[in-house]
Parts: C-alpha cells; structure tokens; sequence
C-alpha cells in the first residue's frame, strides 16, 4: 500500500483534522448513506471543510478506500484455519472472499487487487503461509496467493454485475437481449442447448467450488512440475 500523505498544517503543525478523524467520517456515510453516497466532496462537506484539505492526510479515493478496508480487517473475526495445509489454504481463500464481500465500498478498485493485499495482510499471510505448507517453494507461494486474488476479485466483479442487472430487471428497466439467448444452434450448438437453462445456471453460487478447482488447480500444476526432473 502506498505510504499515506503527511498531514500538514500552518507552520508545518498537523492540523486537527487526522487522517483517522476523516477515515471514522468516511465509515459513518457509508454506513448511514452507503457507499454510493462516497465521494471526496460529501466526505469534505460532512466535515465542514473543503475537499483540497483532505488531500493533506489521503492522496485520493482509492487511498481512502484500503485505509477503510485496513480498518475493517483489523476488526475481521479471525478464526481457527484447519491443519491440514490444504483445507487450510481453502479456508484462508475464503475468509478473503467473505471479507471483501462485506465491503461494496471497493468496487471501484476491486480489478487492482495489488492496492488490497496490504491493507488485509493477515489473510494475505494466511493464504500464503498455507500454500507453503501444502509444499510450494516462497515464490510458488506467493504466485499462488496471486491467483487466489485475481479469482477471488473477478468473482465479486461478477456478483456485483448480476445484483446491478437484478436490480434493473426488478425495476423493470429494459435491458439488452442476452447473447445467450440468441445463441444459434447452427453456429453455438452447446451454448444453444443451455440457453432456456443460462440465467439460472449462472445465478448460483459457484465460488466455493470455483475456489476448490484453482487451489487444486495450483497445487496440481506445482507438483507436477516438481516431480519432473532438470534437463
């Protein structure tokens, strides 16, 4: 995470505005208004100042949002993790999704999971302490816990589309014609097949089983690769 700005202040005191003072104004609108309501300007006019002087304790939005989210990890349930490495792993990779789940406020920058992984650093460890002790080398290790974040990440992107087109369907807004549903038999014979079937297949939960096929999916592919011998 990036280091966060200097508070600075008139003869280079800290002001009394702290960087805290603007993180617990941020969490009250987003638990009082939600997180569309967020934005650097309602976060100024809710502390009766003007948005450049939040920009003397956070950089920008994005900077506000992982000192958020540094902040609900902090106070995360943690719970006991199996023994065995690789439930443990799995239970890890869960804990992350489950996380940042209860975190729409990331939307914005869920796509850049490099700007995250700091700011929830126990479950970062977890993941990776876990892949090790299921016999991945520090560096498999830390490209497993990787690929974990790009699948757990791409997964909220996902559910937070279908809630957004759920809720415009409920609304009764019109949407676009599925492509799915105008697969042609001729030219997509299997996606045709499922296509009176596609909206519901797709509305499941799959990520728990989608978690379990890439951590078997890793640890498969490293051990392969162990196994076969220098050339």
């Amino acid at each position: 995470m990036r280091t966060p700005a200097s508070p600075r202040g008139k003869g280079g005191n800290a002001s009394a505005l702290s960087q805290q003072v603007i993180i617990d104004a941020a969490q009250r609108i987003l638990d009082e208004e939600g997180h569309q309501s967020l934005s650097m300007r309602r976060l100024a006019r809710s502390l009766s100042i003007t948005p450049m002087a939040l920009y003397h304790h956070v950089r920008d939005k994005d900077e506000l949002l992982i000192l958020l989210l540094a902040k609900k990890a902090r106070s995360y349930p943690r719970p006991q993790l199996p023994e065995e490495p690789r439930e443990r792993l799995v239970a890890a990779s869960q804990l992350l999704y489950d996380l940042l789940s209860e975190a729409a406020f990331l939307s914005e920058i869920l796509a850049s999971p490099d700007l995250l992984a700091v700011a929830v650093s126990w479950i970062t460890d977890c993941i990776t302490e876990a892949a090790g002790a299921c016999g991945l080398a520090p560096e498999q290790a830390i490209r497993a816990q990787d690929l974990i974040w790009h699948y757990t990440a791409g997964e909220l992107l996902a559910h937070q589309a279908r809630v957004r087109l759920g809720a415009k369907r409920d609304a009764g807004t019109p949407l676009p014609a599925s492509a799915i549903a105008e697969a042609s038999p001729e030219h997509h014979p299997r996606l045709a097949s499922v296509a009176d079937r596609w909206a519901d297949l797709t509305a499941r939960s799959s990520h728990r089983r989608g978690l379990e096929d890439i951590v078997d999916g890793i640890l498969s592919s490293y051990r392969r690769d162990a196994s076969v011998p220098p050339g």
